[in-house]
């Protein structure tokens, strides 16, 4: 079965992009998941491990940043992102949620994918993954004055008493790697990935507060960007088994680039990578040619 995109030219070639990234919460945030009787519980995972000091394997649970809840909230940063006419992206090209225009010209469904119900789909090809948090911290419950549910209306004077209500909350300080990936993309398509992955930053969580960001480590983010049609060296992932931060922040420093090698760029045949910095100031690069290209045009 054809894919039914277009054709590029070969100005404009088709390759792969990767972003890796550690997260760090600088607050507490609720990440909301279920809602028991006036409580309001976060989304964890639960996992076992190899202890080394056992024979059987260690349960441990950890919280989790959702790569599904990353992904509403990048593919909503391009919906409600200003056009230099006015209005907002998502009601220039008709295209919001649920309601998504699956077209190919359009800059958010095109990477994001699309769906109009029994007529035509436009499959995403930007991927999202990680978010299983470092340490084991279990999230703090704490509450507040009255549950969202109970308040009063006054057209219909129904005399609801408010009930206090608890909340999880992810404790402050908390590392969550995370990873995108593209597939098949042009320089332009990716554009729009970079200024939804960085744009997303600041609003991400359900409710209020919001916001995580870059996690740094010796004055640098804890970032890497890949460009390529060949897959090379060692993709920086983290594994959920780990649950010390220096340990986490170290592999990530270790797989993203030999030890002997200290450069933030690395060129290889059909493969680029961009490392701390440099990828950061090359996620902004392309973000200003999105706003250049698709937002001021």
């Amino acid at each position: 079965m054809a894919t039914g995109l277009s054709k590029t030219d070969a100005n404009n070639p088709r390759l792969h992009f990767d972003i890796y990234a550690i997260l760090e919460g600088s607050q507490e945030l609720y990440f909301g998941h279920e809602v028991q009787v006036n409580v309001n519980l976060v989304e964890t995972v639960k996992l076992k491990i190899k202890d080394e000091l056992s024979s059987e394997p260690r349960s441990m649970e950890k919280c989790y940043l959702s790569p599904t809840k990353r992904r509403g909230v990048e593919r909503r940063c391009l919906i409600w992102a200003p056009v230099a006419t006015g209005e907002l992206l998502g009601d220039k090209q008709d295209c919001g949620i649920p309601k998504t225009c699956a077209k190919q010209e359009c800059p958010i469904c095109s990477v994001y994918g699309g769906l109009e119900p029994g007529q035509k789909t436009l499959i995403g090809r930007v991927t999202h993954g990680g978010g299983v948090a470092v340490q084991e911290m279990f999230a703090v419950e704490k509450q507040r004055a009255m549950h969202p549910s109970r308040l009063a209306s006054p057209k219909d004077k129904k005399d609801e008493t408010p009930i206090p209500f608890k909340r999880e909350y992810n404790q402050p300080g908390i590392l969550y790697p995370v990873s995108n990936h593209a597939l098949s993309i042009t320089d332009k398509e990716f554009a729009a990935v970079a200024y939804a992955f960085l744009d997303a930053l600041p609003r991400i969580g359900a409710g209020n507060p919001k916001g995580i960001a870059i996690a740094e480590s010796k004055n640098q983010p804890l970032l890497v960007m890949d460009r390529y049609l060949v897959p090379k060296r060692k993709r920086p992932v983290i594994s959920p088994a780990i649950t010390n931060p220096e340990e986490a922040i170290a592999t990530f420093e270790r797989l993203a680039q030999k030890p002997e090698n200290t450069s933030s760029y690395i060129q290889e045949n059909h493969f680029e990578r961009w490392i701390g910095d440099a990828a950061l100031e090359k996620l902004q690069e392309y973000s200003s040619n999105f706003v250049d290209a698709i937002l001021q045009s």
